[in-house]
């Protein structure tokens, strides 16, 4: 990446797990340099295993509320980061006429793993952990330093 960019969405299919995790982290790392929000294809109820996970890192996601791509209320952003081939299709779409960067992160939904609850937010665990060192590593050359370090 030549320039950090200044504003991010990341999108997933319902905006309630994926999304809402790597827009809390941009924001943790980030939030004080670059404009970052999420959406979804269409909107889910917020997942309480997310917010979990999120929380055992110090960062608070409970008050996002889902949306969809017809509900931004800005749509000039840099760069795009699809976490699903649903949204893939979707930030393609807004983009048609926008000279956007899209990138797509096909990312598992860690909500399809059945099993306990340990079980379960061991999946969400990886999937926070992926987006936190692939989201570091994406803007680790951009010359945008983090607000704090990745743990």
């Amino acid at each position: 990446m030549e320039r950090p960019p200044s504003s991010v969405l990341t999108c997933c299919t319902s905006n309630a797990l994926r999304s809402p995790m790597a827009e809390g982290i941009l924001k943790y790392l980030y939030g004080h340099v670059i404009y970052v929000d999420s959406t979804g294809v269409r909107a889910g109820a917020l997942d309480g295993f997310a917010v979990a996970v999120m929380d055992e890192i110090g960062i608070d996601i409970s008050n996002h509320r889902p949306k969809t791509f017809d509900d931004l209320e800005d749509t000039s952003f840099d760069l795009i980061i699809s976490l699903s081939p649903e949204a893939q299709h979707g930030a393609v779409e807004m983009t048609r006429t926008m000279a956007t960067e899209v990138v797509f992160w096909n990312t598992f939904d860690p909500s399809l793993i059945e099993g306990n609850r340990e079980v379960r937010l061991a999946a969400y665990r990886e999937v926070r952990d992926h987006l936190w060192a692939r989201l570091a590593a994406t803007f680790e050359d951009s010359g945008v330093a983090p607000l704090v370090p990745s743990f």
